[in-house]
């Protein structure tokens, strides 16, 4: 099953890029995407007023999310959501008509479905405490953004408290990241249907 394991943190050094290596080399047939290596602006200027185009690097990390049937983004929780560039990265990517489309009735529908995912986030505070104040930054990469496009199911992992952590622990997180790896490799959702290959692929949709 291939996977594209996006990682979102500015620093190549950071545990988030660990763990998504871990992943990735234990899944085995897994591509890691650093969004800290695109060259691509990550500011929406005109809203979705008018068309920006993509640069090479988005054009190449579109193609790759289509490519993929299991879709991993790795992040750290800033400020209750996640690092701007991640942000930026998603406003220019996930376009309407190309991850979804709002249909007649004005409700949306993904266009990436047949796809799973998984959300891996990493934080200063403890992980059981993350749900009891909203859980924010899960909430804005699991249902906002993987679910909205039509990806699902969505397995999460929380791994902190990352500031105070030794060595010992660090290398627990690396090791059921990997596990997860290897979990998530043995499974195949279907492929998207004929309808949504079409629509994906950047075709416009005539409903």
């Amino acid at each position: 099953m291939p996977a594209l394991v996006i990682d979102g943190h500015p620093n190549p050094g950071s545990l988030c890029a660990a763990l998504a290596t871990s992943y990735a080399e234990a899944h085995g047939d897994a591509t890691v995407l650093a969004v800290r290596d695109l060259a691509f602006d990550p500011n929406l200027r005109l809203g979705y007023t008018r068309r920006q185009d993509l640069e090479p690097d988005l054009e190449r990390a579109w193609e790759q999310i289509l490519a993929a049937d299991h879709i991993v983004i790795v992040a750290p929780v800033w400020w209750g959501s996640v690092p701007a560039l991640l942000k930026g990265f998603f406003d220019r990517l996930l376009l309407p008509r190309r991850a979804y489309r709002t249909k007649s009735n004005g409700l949306p529908e993904g266009l990436l479905a047949g796809r799973s995912g998984r959300v891996i986030v990493t934080s200063d505070s403890p992980s059981w405490y993350l749900p009891l104040v909203g859980d924010t930054t899960v909430k804005q990469l699991r249902t906002t953004t993987l679910r909205f496009c039509g990806i699902k199911p969505v397995a999460v992992d929380r791994f902190g408290r990352v500031k105070d952590s030794t060595v010992e622990q660090r290398q627990r997180w690396l090791a059921k990241a990997a596990q997860n790896g290897r979990i998530d490799a043995a499974r195949r959702p279907p492929r998207p249907t004929t309808a949504s290959a079409e629509l994906v692929s950047g075709r416009r949709p005539t409903g």
